[in-house]
């Protein structure tokens, strides 16, 4: 069964303040507009509409959180880099995302995307910027890997791979495809033992509340 198949719609989230209460694990997904971001998240739920929120790039700027059930949670973060957002609401979002990826303690790991012809532009080391010194695991799937030669596809994954581990660490990464349905079983493995790790993890209360 895919693993996000009975993700059912929980929240949205403008601001910090809008925040459910961090318990239980969530798992979010952040990636520049239109790196395949929605597409992946359809793909893994076997769904064309779980993220449709954000099928238009720029429109949608919100935090959005979907139940998997048992205090698990999938978070959808707005796509970043649309060039037609407002400064305004760029300067808002670049603050409300820095600090959930920094302080927010239910989450437990962070899948970014990358379109693969496209990898770690300025925008996404920014993001790795922000969550790699909490020291939990990043996974970054390489979209679109289909509209790449087979050769230039593995030389993308070894050079992008090679340069997570040397500036950020904990981070794995490999390639997928929405098109082909291809990566879909990798990316499960990873992700489900995150939310559903074989000792049960309880994600415990911080000692001082950030703000949020």
């Amino acid at each position: 069964m895919p693993l996000f198949q009975n993700a059912t719609f929980h929240i949205s989230a403008h601001h910090l303040s809008d925040l459910p209460p961090p318990f239980g694990i969530e798992v979010a997904f952040a990636g520049r507009s239109n790196a395949g971001k929605s597409s992946a998240l359809n793909t893994m739920a076997n769904h064309n509409r779980l993220a449709f929120v954000s099928k238009q790039p720029g429109r949608t700027q919100l935090i959005n959180f979907f139940s998997l059930g048992g205090d698990r949670f999938l978070v959808d973060l707005p796509g970043y880099g649309y060039a037609k957002v407002p400064e305004s609401m760029r300067k808002h979002w670049q603050m409300t995302l820095s600090n959930y990826l920094s302080h927010r303690s239910s989450l437990y790991g962070l899948v970014l995307v990358m379109d693969s012809r496209h990898p770690l532009t300025p925008l996404d080391r920014q993001m790795l910027d922000w969550f790699g010194p909490s020291g939990k695991p990043i996974h970054v799937l390489l979209t679109k890997s289909d509209k790449l030669s087979r050769s230039a596809a593995m030389l993308t994954l070894n050079a992008v791979r090679k340069e997570l581990n040397t500036t950020w660490g904990n981070c794995s990464v490999q390639l997928f495809s929405s098109l082909k349905k291809q990566g879909v079983e990798e990316a499960e493995a990873v992700i489900g033992k995150w939310l559903f790790p074989p000792q049960d993890h309880t994600t415990e209360e911080p000692s001082e509340s950030p703000a949020e």
